[in-house]
């Protein structure tokens, strides 16, 4: 497909400006400011505990009798199928490729007071929990609005949902999968040559026959797979990227040095200016791990526990593995390797470094973490989509809705990765104003269910 036509630059140009008037100075301050003052407000208490919510990890306080749907490890990975995903491969390759080493910073800042929003939020996302059309319990922002804040707060809710039927949509994770097939598969081959749409159709053609497979047996199925998928992809990319940096371990400090001082003093491609470097940063995190955003609530909101708290600590430890963790590495891999990333972007440059580092080794591993982030992704958002589509319509739709996703997927292989980013990170911010009004309306509820959690001797 000639995506040079007039039709897709005018597509590719109106995605562009919607996504960076949503992307303002307000949304930042929303989204950075409400973690700061959740960090504050909670005086620390989520950190302090952080060791408590691996012991509910593993599944010492589980009861099959509790209200819910999923166990607590299964909803943390759920969450991370969405999370741990195109974003810490692709995602921070576009965040230094628009930002500079510098947009890595302010991922980290995201990350860190985002730990405390995914707390506030998932804690609320059980203690107002709501029930569908058809009787079963749900757990959402669009159920924290009508619950908590009743319903004059609606069309917050309204708004939250419709947002996410387009923002739970995989099109960068689709796209950018398609783009690694096409780069390692079907440019050597001369068939392809010419041919690039029949290349990335057949991708995702494929890719949405395997997604179906999974996602229409609903959130119990998304949640066995991906407990079983996150932990080994997870384990297989951080492998391969340990040891890159054990290669280059007397350079990590000035790499390190390098992140910091850009964070403050570099100029971004996109913008030129420090303002531009902290919304690339901070989009990156919110696409990465989506704390603020609200889809991470909808897959805690399904785990079964009598105590919101509990599953807030759980919620906690997301940011924390996905963008402490695994997009850092991922940053530091691209940096320390010196590939330019002034002439590719996404995950070819992070293809690159790995390739560069490790050669065929390498390339093949980041194929296969690649095709597992992007297939855990896609598992994971299905259900969110389903879920606001149930919010609307009743939940008789989300079968409809299932086959609209696995379409987008498709057409997600053929759009250039432009369009596919811009449309994501503009439904996002929609989603995060709903999402961050209601848990600061709800934060002394929050706290207050803190409190009565932590003076149990039960603990």
């Amino acid at each position: 497909m000639n995506l040079d036509s007039t039709i897709w630059q005018v597509i590719e140009e109106w995605t562009a400006n919607f996504s960076g008037l949503m992307w303002g100075t307000p949304l930042v301050v929303l989204l950075v400011g409400g973690g700061l003052y959740f960090t504050l407000y909670s005086r620390f208490i989520p950190f302090r505990y952080f060791g408590h919510a691996f012991q509910i990890l593993r599944g010492k306080y589980d009861d099959i009798n509790d209200p819910g749907q999923i166990s607590h490890f299964q909803a943390l990975s759920s969450a991370l199928a969405s999370t741990v995903g195109m974003g810490n491969i692709g995602g921070v390759a576009l965040a230094i490729h628009t930002g500079g080493p510098g947009a890595l910073f302010w991922m980290w800042i995201s990350a860190i007071v985002g730990m405390a929003t995914k707390y506030f939020t998932c804690t609320l996302s059980i203690m107002y929990r709501g029930k569908d059309d058809q009787g079963e319990i749900q757990g959402g922002p669009m159920y924290v609005v009508e619950q908590g804040l009743g319903s004059k707060f609606r069309p917050l809710a309204i708004l939250f949902s419709v947002a996410g039927l387009v923002g739970c949509l995989v099109l960068f994770q689709a796209n950018q999968l398609s783009q690694i097939v096409r780069d390692l598969i079907y440019s050597p081959n001369q068939y392809f040559v010419g041919n690039q749409m029949v290349g990335d159709l057949t991708t995702g053609i494929v890719v949405a026959i395997i997604v179906s497979l999974v996602i229409f047996g609903g959130i119990r199925r998304i949640g066995l797979v991906a407990s079983r998928m996150v932990p080994f992809m997870v384990a297989i990319y951080i492998l391969a990227a340990i040891l890159i940096l054990f290669r280059h371990l007397s350079e990590i400090p000035f790499v390190f040095i390098t992140i910091v001082q850009d964070a403050f003093t570099g100029d971004a491609v996109l913008g030129g200016s420090l303002g531009s470097i902290i919304i690339i940063g901070i989009k990156r995190a919110a696409f990465s791990n989506e704390a603020g955003i609200g889809t991470e609530s909808m897959a805690h909101g399904a785990a079964k526990t009598k105590e919101p708290v509990r599953e807030g600590l759980v919620a906690m430890v997301g940011p924390f593995i996905d963008t402490i963790i695994v997009c850092s590495i991922t940053g530091f891999v691209i940096l320390l390797s010196g590939v330019n990333s002034s002439d590719v972007n996404g995950v070819t440059l992070t293809a690159m470094a790995f390739e560069h580092e490790l050669g065929i080794m390498g390339q093949l591993l980041l194929v296969v973490a690649a095709i597992s982030f992007s297939l855990s992704t896609m598992f994971g958002y299905s259900y969110y989509g389903r879920k606001c589509t149930s919010y609307l319509f009743g939940a008789k739709w989300k079968s409809v809705y299932n086959g609209f996703y696995v379409g987008s997927i498709i057409l997600a292989s053929i759009i250039s990765i432009d369009i596919a980013i811009n449309i994501i990170d503009a439904m996002f911010a929609l989603m995060a104003i709903p999402t961050m009004v209601s848990t600061l309306l709800l934060s002394r509820k929050v706290m207050d269910e803190t409190q009565r959690y932590f003076s149990k001797d039960t603990l």
